[in-house]
This record gives C-alpha cells, structure tokens and sequence, in this order.
C-alpha cells in the first residue's frame, strides 16, 4: 500500500515556517515513495479561524512548490477536508465511544474546576490540577452545558514506536480523563485528528516532537474505537538563537516574509529541511535532490537552533548557482520585485541576458532587481554622489569620444569591446581606469555594476552609444 501523509494547518495566520518544515517532511516522504499528500485544514477553533488565513497558507505552499494531492480546491475521496465540515462525523464517533463505556458526559462547570484549582494551588502551589473524575461515573442526563471526556484507563501504560525517538512508553496513571469535545460541540484536536487520520487513511502521521505528549492520548482514542493506530514520526524542533519555542521576536517566522525579502522557494525548502534531517556533509540541496535522498534513516533527534545568517547564505547560493536555479527561473522570480520598482514591463530577452551579470553578488532577489534596474529604466537613475566623485567635464567630453570610437564594433560583445576600448586609450594616452569609471556612471548611473564590457554587450550598441553621448548632460551643474 502507498503510504498516505498529511499536514494540518491551523487558518489563524500566516504559514509558520516550522509548519512548512513538518509539511516538507510528510511531502518529501510522500513523493519519494510514491504516494499521497494531504492536505487537511483544521478550522474548529472558529474564532480564529478564517479564510483569509487558509487562502494565504495555500498560497505560501504554492509558492513554495508543495503541492497536495488531496484537500481544498483539489478534493478528492475522503472530502471535506476542512474539519468545521466534519462535525457530524466527530459526533457519530463520539457517541460510539460514550456507549462503549470509553467517554462519558461532564458537566462540571469552569466555576468549579477554577476554585479546585485554587483550592489544590493553596494547599501545595507546586501540585498540578487533575480532573478528579466527578462525572466519570454519572449515568443521568441532564440537558445542561457539558463537555465530553475520555474515560482513561488508571493502570498499565500506553505504548507507541516513533520513527525517530523509538519506543515510547505513558503509564496510564499519569494520564487524566482529558475533553474530546467542549460545550460548544466542536471537538478538540485530539479527537477530531485522530478521527480524520483514520478515515483518510492517513498512514504515517509526521509532526513537531512538541506533539509526543498528545500522541498517548490519541492511541487510546484508536484502541477505544477498535482502529489500528498508523506509524507516528516526531520531528525535532526548530528554536531560537537562545534555545527557545522560536517566535516573532527573534526571527521572521512567516512563510510569507521571507519571500517578501527575496528569497528563493527553494532555498527556504532547503535550510528547513536540514532541521533534523542530514545527508552526509552536505548543506545545498535541489528540491528533485531532496525527494531522491530524504529517508527516516537521516532523520535525527536533535534540536536545531534558527541562523538568520545562515539562511541567508543558503538564499545566496540558491540564486547565484544556476544548477539550482535556472535563468528562466530567476527570471520569472524576479520579475515582481522589479514591479515594485516602477519597471512593469521588461523585454524577456534582454532580462535573460541581463541576469548572469549581476546573480553572482544578488543575495535576493529584491538585490537582483535593484542591480537590475538600470538595464531597464531609460535614462537610468544616477546616483549623485557617483556623478559628483567621476563624472566631470573632461571626463563627459571624453565619453562622447568613446561612443565614435565604439561604433560599428563588430561584433558588439565584450572581449572585441574591451579590446578596442583599450586600443583607444593607448591611443589617446590615458588609463582604462580613467575612462572605465566614468563610463561606469554614464552607461548605469552607479559606481558599482556588472563588468562593465558585459554591461555594453547587453544594452546593445544603440543604447551604449545613447548613455555615452548623454554623458556631459550629466555632469554636475
């Protein structure tokens, strides 16, 4: 049987990017072994829920390149996938376990559980509260507010075998008789993923290790409604620099953000997946690269601290190694990031050409489109302090020279360019680096830029020629 894996987000936000790690885990499985990837949405909590939030998740996915074979806007034989949908199916379930013997109604109000809790709080301020059972027996019904409880078992112990941590063992007694369903009639997540895995024929379940203590919990759910619990996998955490639950306040944490920066999907894809998964000393990876070597096997236990840095240099060298990203890639990525800079419509052809010249030193895109911009804004932005330091009357006047002695260079690229721009300055008795600079300036409107004979090869003759000419136009007044 192929194995089946999901991901359940919760829509009240962003796509955290320790959810898209635990997502790219069960995908990477899933497509190195053949089978299915579902996506579920578990949107009981209706006051935070919402469908803004499940548009911007599946978005983050789409961007990132995992893709679902199952769930919303894709469907498919178990449906619905949103738990707020499935109401009637937690509640047929429920009533299953109630008349076995293995839930029970409690109506003990939060008033009263609230003043236990002080009351056990002042008698030893280190205790911690647990249900003592009061409705565990009750067999009336009154039409009252109640939750539903499982009735667990008080001795032997609950066992489970973990792809990573191993054999994992919960003496019964430490467990309590935890809420399957509040008072609203919405179940909570270990009813409710419990039911769903099983329905969906979820194979192997993969999430955070911070979800082991829910995992006992979940396999006497299984056991009490006479289901075979699938394979679990705990995967280790990502923290904080100081070791910390990672959060807002010490990184970008959204999915979204990072590529708001400039960042390549898969780069993103890459430094997540290397939080407890390893393939020798190697630390850059393709997405196709990934599916072919992720295994169980590599997967360790070991917590894994947030780098900034780190990820950005894993960004970097995504964006600048064409082997893992190819030009019309790059293209295509870049394009909204020179949008957002005026440059709306660009000619495919002079873009493509334009990349390999400054990809070397982008570390994002949001980078790439500001090395890009003078290529493609006509006349192209100056920066005055670089007109100020290069560009006086003698060297504008000297820029108008270099155009007549260009022209007609055939072909127009940038050895045969170089060379006749060298033969010129020997001529005329001045240094490369005298003219270089200036050219620099005139040509990009910056003291920095690709080199500048590969600048000449991709505007084209007309164009070079134009900014040369313009040149003591520019120089300051």
């Amino acid at each position: 049987m192929k194995p089946r894996l999901r991901f359940a987000p919760s829509p009240s936000g962003y796509l955290h990017i320790g959810g898209a790690r635990t997502a790219l885990f069960n995908w990477l499985w899933a497509r190195s072994q053949g089978g299915v990837f579902v996506l579920r949405v578990e949107d009981t909590d209706q006051e935070r829920s919402s469908l803004d939030s499940v548009r911007a998740i599946l978005d983050a996915f789409r961007w990132l390149g995992i893709d679902w074979d199952e769930g919303p806007e894709v469907g498919g034989p178990h449906a619905p996938y949103f738990q707020s949908e499935r109401k009637a199916i937690y509640r047929e379930h429920t009533e299953r376990m109630i008349s076995s013997g293995h839930a029970y109604r409690c109506y003990c109000t939060k008033e009263e559980l609230d003043r236990q809790r002080e009351e056990l709080k002042a008698r030893n301020p280190k205790a911690q509260f647990v249900y003592p059972g009061t409705c565990r027996n009750r067999t009336d019904q009154p039409d009252l507010p109640h939750v539903v409880r499982f009735k667990s078992p008080r001795e032997g112990s609950t066992d489970f075998n973990d792809k990573v941590f191993g054999p994992i063992t919960t003496p019964n007694s430490a467990q309590q008789d935890f809420v399957l369903v509040r008072t609203d009639g919405y179940p909570l997540y270990n009813l409710a993923a419990t039911i769903d895995d099983h329905l969906m024929d979820i194979s192997l379940v993969v999430r955070g290790r911070d979800h082991i203590g829910n995992t006992p919990q979940q396999v006497l759910i299984y056991r009490a409604l006479g289901w075979e619990a699938p394979e679990f996998a705990h995967l280790p955490m990502m923290l904080s620099p100081k070791g910390e639950k990672l959060s807002k306040r010490h990184a970008a944490v959204s999915v979204d953000e990072y590529k708001e920066r400039g960042y390549p999907p898969a780069a993103v894809l890459n430094y997540i997946v290397r939080f407890g998964w390893s393939s020798g000393d190697q630390e850059i990876f393709g997405l196709d690269e990934l599916v072919k070597l992720f295994s169980w096997d590599h997967v360790n236990k070991s917590d894994g601290k947030f780098d900034e840095k780190k990820f950005a240099d894993v960004a970097f060298e995504h964006l600048k190694r064409p082997e893992l990203t190819s030009l019309p890639t790059y293209a295509k990525n870049v394009q909204p990031f020179l949008a957002q800079r005026g440059i709306t419509s660009t000619d495919p052809d002079l873009l493509l050409a334009a990349i390999p010249g400054v990809r070397e030193r982008a570390r994002t895109y949001r980078d790439a489109a500001s090395d890009l911009d003078f290529y493609f804004r006509e006349p192209p932005e100056v920066d005055p302090k670089a007109r100020e330091k290069l560009l006086s009357k003698e060297a504008a006047a000297r820029m108008v020279e270099l155009a007549s002695a260009l022209e007609g260079t055939k072909p127009w690229d940038a050895a045969t360019l170089e060379a006749k721009a060298r033969t010129w300055c020997e001529a005329q008795g001045v240094a490369i680096k005298d003219v270089a600079q200036p050219a620099r300036v005139a040509l990009t409107g910056r003291s920095a830029s690709p080199p500048l004979f590969e600048v000449m090869a991709v505007l084209g003759e007309p164009r070079s020629l134009d900014r040369l000419r313009r040149a003591p136009a520019l120089v300051p007044g």
